[in-house]
């Protein structure tokens, strides 16, 4: 009676692992759909406003910055204390944040919007990640990229709405995105419960797993040196891709003189190589390392990245298409490399990769503003892929925790 009663338990529970991580992945879709309005406003505030390229960096550091300094504390709390219903209360900073946006007639008022949107991600990224782990089954680059993604097509609508909407209409539509929100609050409300009943019914067995999770033999130090340099790699990899995210549209506009509309179609076509990058990584990452894919992802991305401030525009939209899928797949393979170095933290690890890393990528994107508005937005393209060299720090990295899952 037991054993038939547990069968269908299984499958149940099997059912509903995927039912989660595609609901946490079409949230993740509307809550960085809402955050990628900001950047796709840029050319708008930057027009009303008579705003600098600085002031356009610096309001990408109050929302990155927001969610670094927030992502790993909200991580250590939620890493000894789980709180299932955060996620919904992240989303809610989100809505306010994006309301305040909708009618701010001040740049200070932007910047405070910015930053709380930025508290919103700080708020539900870390626990999104624990929950999506905790569904993966074991396929933890698999459960990571598919819950990645989801922010990645998010963040790639986010130009098209502008182009067809924001545009055209101006600064308040955005208040039309609001209901995108509250649908998210709905949803998480409901994965809320189901991770309040999963951690219920699992938490002895997931004490016994922690300790197991943690044999791959490496010291303190060793652990903190390479969770260092993963910081590092992405934080060369983020800058990058701000230089391209914050102001790829400026470049097609400056160089090759089109309007702020057709450049967004341009910045989809470059944020969706960014989804397709994703998804390849955390596929390819469970079937052949962490590690190899962390080579391909920074190294591989130089020689184009080289290219691409001598291209003409046809070759400017492949070469940042592909450098995006390549560099892209790097952030699954880095986040479970990283979850596997530090056992039992999953939600400080999400909070540092998530955030902390993210927040450098912010303050290399102000710091790039300053090097526009003192040279050209040209030079910009010119000089930050030399940090894609620090992929060579891969080469510190220990083997073990970055081994295919069926091989550990």
């Amino acid at each position: 009676m037991a054993a038939s009663a547990s069968a269908p338990s299984t499958a149940s529970a099997n059912s509903t692992t995927f039912a989660i991580i595609l609901s946490l992945s079409f949230c993740h879709l509307l809550n960085d759909m809402m955050q990628s309005l900001v950047p796709a406003l840029y050319p708008i505030l930057k027009e009303n406003y008579a705003l600098s390229f600085s002031q356009i960096g610096l309001i990408t550091l109050a929302f990155q910055f927001t969610a670094s300094m927030l992502q790993p504390v909200v991580g250590m709390y939620t890493d000894r204390k789980p709180q299932p219903y955060s996620l919904m209360v992240g989303m809610g900073f989100t809505l306010v944040g994006l309301l305040m946006m909708s009618h701010a007639h001040s740049y200070p008022v932007i910047l405070i919007s910015a930053a709380l949107i930025g508290m919103g991600s700080s708020v539900f990224h870390p626990e999104a990640s624990r929950v999506a782990r905790m569904a993966a089954g074991g396929r933890y680059g698999l459960a990571q990229s598919l819950f990645q993604v989801g922010g990645n097509l998010g963040s790639a609508a986010g130009p098209l709405l502008a182009a067809f909407i924001v545009v055209p209409r101006g600064q308040e539509s955005l208040l039309y995105f609001s209901g995108a929100a509250l649908i998210a609050m709905i949803v998480l409300f409901q994965v809320g419960n189901w991770y309040r009943a999963r951690r219920t019914a699992t938490r002895p067995v997931a004490k016994k797993g922690t300790a197991a999770a943690g044999g791959h033999g490496l010291s303190k130090p060793r652990v903190l040196f390479a969770v260092a340099i993963l910081i590092l790699l992405l934080f060369s990899k983020n800058v990058y891709q701000a230089s391209l995210g914050s102001y790829y549209t400026f470049y097609l506009i400056e160089k090759f003189g089109l309007s702020v509309q057709v450049a967004q179609f341009y910045l989809f076509a470059f944020l969706i190589g960014i989804v397709v990058g994703t998804l390849l990584g955390g596929w390819v990452g469970d079937r052949v390392g962490r590690i190899p894919v962390m080579w391909f992802s920074i190294l591989g991305a130089l020689p184009f990245a080289l290219m691409l401030p001598h291209a003409n525009l046809f070759w400017t939209a492949v070469l940042a298409v592909t450098v995006a899928m390549i560099m892209a797949s790097a952030f699954p393979a880095i986040l479970v490399y990283a979850q596997e170095l530090l056992p039992g933290r999953v939600g400080l690890v999400a909070g540092m990769f998530f955030g902390f890393s993210f927040g450098l990528g912010g303050l290399g994107a102000a710091a790039l503003g300053k090097l526009a508005d003192w040279t050209s937005i040209e030079t910009v393209y010119q000089v930050t892929p030399f940090l894609l060299c620090l992929g060579l720090l891969t080469a510190f990295l220990p083997k073990h925790p970055g081994r295919p899952m069926h091989l550990l």
